[in-house]
């Protein structure tokens, strides 16, 4: 028999639990210590949520619903009969469906949203978080890139199409006019 295996074991003394005990209050030390580090961008997460959903209620929501109640109408109007006009019913069709794309999306991912602005954990969907930012963006490149240029040469043809225009989109604008002032 090996003299090292038959060596006793010695005893654990009443100081072993003392030490043991470090060990596991260190490691759970070390984790604490990487808090601080994880509030700001718990904070930012927040912060991005709350102004999100504030802002597409506010800004987007009523940005299609303009561009769809005076905007197209306005260029279809204004547009020659013929290819022109078929062109401008193609781009607003298109425009209209990936609006309400965008909004199913976007409701879809509003309660996860929620939650993330109340810092409470969140089965927020990332992959439809990335496919609403995606599908925005090429949204507003072929706007930007075809539809706008488009209308201004359409509406810049008769100066009074392009001031109703403009007049209409003051007019949703303004704010309301108190009668009993």
């Amino acid at each position: 028999m090996n003299a090292a295996a038959a060596a006793p074991v010695a005893p654990a003394t009443p100081l072993d639990n003392f030490s043991n005990c470090h060990e596991g209050i260190l490691r759970r030390l070390t984790a604490l210590d990487e808090l601080p580090a994880l509030l700001a961008p718990a904070a930012r997460a927040r912060q991005i949520a709350e102004q999100s959903l504030e802002f597409f209620r506010e800004a987007i929501f009523e940005h299609h619903l303009e561009e769809e109640r005076e905007l197209f109408p306005a260029v279809l109007a204004s547009a020659q009969p013929g290819e022109e006009v078929e062109r401008v019913r193609s781009m607003t069709r298109r425009l209209t469906d990936e609006h309400r794309a965008i909004e199913r999306l976007w409701k879809s991912l509003e309660r996860g949203l929620k939650q993330v602005a109340k810092g409470q954990g969140s089965e927020l969907d990332v992959g439809d978080l990335q496919r609403l930012v995606a599908e925005y963006q090429a949204h507003a490149r072929f706007e930007e890139a075809e539809f706008l240029p488009l209308s201004e040469t359409i509406l810049g043809r008769n100066a009074n199409h392009m001031a109703a225009l403009g007049m209409s989109l003051h007019m949703r604008h303004a704010p309301p006019v108190n009668a009993y002032i």
